[in-house]
């Protein structure tokens, strides 16, 4: 059965994971996955980039995602699971799926430059083979130093455990084409921020975007009115001046930064090799946030 019904549009979020002394805040993540949700945002996708999973120990990425799930009610976890290896990637769907989690995200594996006729193909196949969690193929190239390709994407969807894809290449053509290639029932998501206007537009389900931590209504009103004049506005006006600072920034530094200006985490401790932002760039973030959160008032 889908996490999200195809036929609807949604926005998720990928969670910050809050920090105390180098350790998972528990308390500070359950209120910041309650913030989002009351917000207005579907559904979770905790050990994110955003939340610094690269940085974090198995037991810390376990926390995270019991915590997040916990607190989410009837709200969808999708819980990205990365490795640079096979085996690797299935122990973190396996530890994804014991936490609570309802789907795995999983991306290509980095490091290595698998030949994508064969190899990134095989990789997916057996992981989707090998577990009962639902999968979400996540793709970000930039990142993990390879893409899955359009064709691979349609070869992947056909399997019965492969629900949708998240996509953050930004490559907007490309997302096009994963949309017309794959079935109506495929999920598919968009990870850029500044592109989920466009994308619903298009006949995508939705987004998944890291601004959606301090911005919830924002995001939440956008997906209401996408196919509207207010849609854009809100993106352009409320979305891209933020989105801008951020990924100037860094974006999960950025945003600690607005949720302890929020009031919903009391530090933005970060792991290295992240570092905190100036007291600058944190008063340019703060404004960027109460300038988006005014325009919910226009």
């Amino acid at each position: 059965m889908p996490l999200l019904d195809a036929a609807s549009e949604s926005v998720l979020c990928p969670v910050v994971s809050p920090l105390n002394d180098g350790e998972i805040d528990q308390e500070a993540l359950a209120r910041t996955t309650e913030f989002i949700l009351d917000g207005g945002v579907d559904g979770m996708y905790p050990c994110g980039s955003t939340g610094e999973f690269a940085s974090l120990t198995p037991d810390q990425r376990q926390q995270v995602i019991q915590t997040v799930s916990q607190h989410a009610g009837d709200a969808p976890v999708i819980a990205a699971a990365a490795g640079t290896s096979t085996e690797e990637t299935l122990s973190r769907v396996e530890d994804a799926n014991r936490a609570g989690a309802d789907a795995a995200a999983v991306v290509a594996p980095y490091f290595h430059s698998a030949n994508q006729a064969e190899g990134t193909l095989q990789f997916f196949e057996i992981i989707a083979d090998q577990t009962s969690l639902p999968l979400f193929l996540y793709n970000i190239p930039m990142h993990v130093g390879t893409g899955i390709s359009a064709q691979t994407v349609k070869t992947l969807a056909e399997h019965d455990s492969i629900q949708g894809m998240k996509d953050t290449s930004g490559d907007f053509l490309y997302f096009l084409r994963v949309d017309k290639l794959t079935p109506d029932e495929f999920l598919l998501f968009q990870g850029f921020d500044s592109l989920l206007v466009p994308s619903l537009r298009t006949g995508s389900n939705g987004g998944i975007h890291a601004l959606a931590n301090v911005i919830p209504e924002v995001f939440s009103e956008i997906v209401e009115c996408a196919h509207t004049e207010r849609g854009m506005y809100l993106q352009q006006e409320a979305v891209a001046p933020l989105l801008e600072l951020c990924l100037e920034y860094g974006i999960a530094p950025a945003m600690k930064t607005a949720l302890v200006h929020q009031d919903v985490i009391p530090t933005d401790d970060v792991k290295t090799p992240l570092v905190p932002l100036s007291s600058e760039e944190k008063s340019e973030i703060h404004d960027a946030v109460d300038h988006a959160q005014g325009m919910l008032m226009d």
